[in-house]
């Protein structure tokens, strides 16, 4: 059996604008893998292409050229797609329907078969959180409520390939929690998870590996283990007795300064910037209080790399 579950190749998504016929280059050459019983996050700000790329790897839009396969497949062969669990950005539940009713739908669309329906569906719906309110109508639902309905349709026919566009929007702490609960224990059952989020502290905790997009274009691709252990050596000086001179010169050469009482804190980034900074500090005759490595987050990458 493959270990290859989702393959993106070359992806490129141009779209025209009406009237002026303009073109929109959405989506530029992306590409990515992602590995079976993976967890695996998909970043960007706001109009990156995130979005364009779910919808063309999902076969909801054609792709101006490049090929998005699922387990070996072409995903935009309908076969392709059975064993996908698909929640998008803003999950539309019918308002007169019921979470309960909704699920059943999805379950029957999925095929399900019609012994299993109700054990699946009645499942699902505890694992999301809304066996409360399985038999309110949609309408009278928060988005919070929406959301999990959305990813409890996702998830009956008990996918091997769960892709959730933005699964935490509209959920509070306890959602969230019960949410990437819910996305661990599949891939501990064997299951991959693609996600798109903008909660990068909830990404770096989750992920096996991460692709940030920027414009279009993937600008960082790996493992989030990897990258963390590659990125910027950080540290936070802390120094007194600082003569005015070297403080103005130091706090320019700093990424960030502040300063505590009589101390100057220092948040240099780069062994070489820390290493120059203590030779000007202790040449100059200040004293040198403390040096706290400060070790590079997600967040520090995508600000990086992605803004």
């Amino acid at each position: 059996m493959s270990e290859l579950v989702l393959s993106v190749d070359k992806l490129v998504k141009t779209f025209r604008k009406p009237f002026s016929r303009t073109k929109v280059e959405a989506v530029r050459g992306v590409s990515f893998e992602v590995q079976r019983g993976h967890i695996f996050g998909f970043l960007g700000p706001n109009g990156a292409g995130k979005t364009t790329t779910i919808k063309m790897v999902t076969g909801l839009i054609a792709p101006t050229s490049g090929v998005a396969t699922i387990l070996g497949k072409p995903s935009t062969a309908p076969e392709a797609l059975a064993p996908v669990g698909f929640l998008p950005e803003n999950p539309y539940i019918y308002p007169y329907l019921t979470p309960r009713e909704f699920v059943t739908l999805c379950a029957r669309l999925s095929g399900v078969p019609s012994a299993e329906i109700d054990a699946a569906v009645a499942r699902s719906i505890e694992r999301t959180g809304m066996t409360y309110a399985m038999d309110r109508p949609a309408r009278s639902l928060s988005k919070g409520m929406l959301q999990r309905t959305g990813v409890a349709g996702a998830i009956v026919h008990d996918p091997e390939l769960l892709i959730l566009d933005e699964p935490m929007s509209g959920l509070d702490p306890v959602g969230r929690k019960e949410i990437r609960d819910l996305i661990v224990e599949e891939a501990e059952a064997g299951k991959t998870v693609f996600f798109s989020s903008h909660i990068l502290s909830d990404v770096e905790m989750l992920c096996d590996s991460v692709c940030i997009l920027k414009r279009g274009e993937v600008v960082v691709s790996g493992s989030v283990h990897e990258l963390l252990d590659a990125g910027s050596r950080n540290a936070e000086i802390s120094l007194t007795d600082v003569p005015d001179e070297l403080a103005k010169d130091l706090e320019g050469a700093a990424e960030r300064s502040r300063r505590v009482g009589t101390s100057l804190v220092l948040e240099v980034i780069g062994d070489d910037n820390v290493r120059a900074t203590l030779q000007k500090a202790l040449a100059a005759g200040a004293r040198v209080e403390s040096v706290s490595p400060k070790r590079e987050t997600l967040e520090d990458i995508f600000v990086r790399k992605a803004l």
